[in-house]
């Protein structure tokens, strides 16, 4: 990530965006800096288990980074659905009231200032979250583990929820 006082074009209305609780519709990651991560969702199933949402592997990585962007569509990531704070910064989720199957996770300071906000139009609402020194932790609804590390949030793991109900059926579910 840039340091804090390096700034892109777009980084007076990322934080513009922020404070009326608006993202870039779309798999981003968005940063204080103005620079947007364009992120790619891959679900990948076993082949002797191509019905069964626990055994997929998912990846959320960076397929592009701009610094120089123009913002085509914009959404509200207006509801919180946890919060957690940590040595003078606070981590947020919830979902956007434009679809239930977006979820969205954002780090912050203190004084609610952006560091970054990551938002998937796959992942379900973000319904847990946990901070650290190092990491942002939040769960979906959908049965995932989104590990972000704080300085480096493209570089995030995806992992199942051990605690989400998963169906005992071998029925491909719908």
């Amino acid at each position: 990530m840039n340091s804090p006082d390096a700034t892109t074009p777009n980084a007076a209305l990322v934080h513009e965006h922020w404070q009326l609780r608006q993202a870039p519709y779309g798999e981003f990651i968005v940063f204080a800096d103005g620079s947007l991560s364009v992120m790619d969702l891959l679900r990948v199933s076993p082949a002797d288990r191509p019905h069964d949402r626990r055994a997929e592997q998912w990846y959320w990585g960076e397929a592009l980074r701009a610094t120089a962007w123009t913002p085509t569509d914009w959404m509200d990531v207006d509801s919180t659905s946890a919060s957690c704070s940590h040595e003078g910064s606070r981590a947020l989720a919830g979902e956007s009231s434009n679809h239930g199957s977006i979820g969205w996770v954002a780090l912050t300071r203190a004084d609610d200032s952006l560091e970054w906000l990551a938002v998937s139009c796959w992942s379900n609402p973000f319904t847990e979250v946990t901070l650290n020194e190092t990491q942002l932790i939040a769960t979906s609804t959908l049965g995932r583990i989104w590990t972000f590390p704080r300085s480096a949030p493209q570089q995030v793991t995806i992992t199942e929820d051990p605690a989400y109900p998963w169906p005992t059926s071998s029925q491909p579910s719908t």
